[in-house]
């Protein structure tokens, strides 16, 4: 069984997210609701290691990712109350991103996504790497 409701916080956008009455594997659904996208992992993965980012240090790290994607990604994390975003009143305007505490709870989620890409690349590197070293031996 599936029951589905709306976050909204204050005047910013509305998601709808569903919440399942569980059979195995729908936890892991649940998770990808507010991980999934291209670039949210990602962004989570940065702030987790800067504590703290501006909307141009995003684009300097993701330098392939839209302006538009970017804000998008982030409205997103700010309404699934795993980031804040912080204005400052002041010329020119200061923005910062930060965790929330429910989005520190996702950091085992972020090292063990990092833990297996790095298991990933090198599985991918030792592919590159053994037919020249076939080649050789022959």
């Amino acid at each position: 069984m599936m029951n589905t409701f709306t976050i909204k916080r204050g005047n910013e956008m509305s998601m709808q997210r569903k919440v399942y009455d569980c059979v195995a594997g729908c936890p892991v659904e649940s998770t990808l609701q507010i991980i999934s996208g291209k670039w949210k992992s990602v962004i989570l993965y940065r702030l987790f290691q800067e504590q703290v980012a501006r909307y141009s240090d995003f684009e300097r790290w993701l330098p392939t990712i839209s302006s538009r994607m970017l804000a998008r990604q982030l409205q997103e994390l700010v309404a699934d109350g795993v980031v804040t975003k912080q204005i400052y009143a002041q010329i020119p305007p200061k923005t910062e991103y930060r965790l929330t505490e429910f989005g520190q709870t996702l950091r085992p989620v972020i090292e063990a996504m990092e833990h297996w890409g790095q298991y990933y690349n090198h599985l991918q590197m030792e592919q590159v790497t053994l037919p020249d070293a076939q080649e050789n031996k022959v």
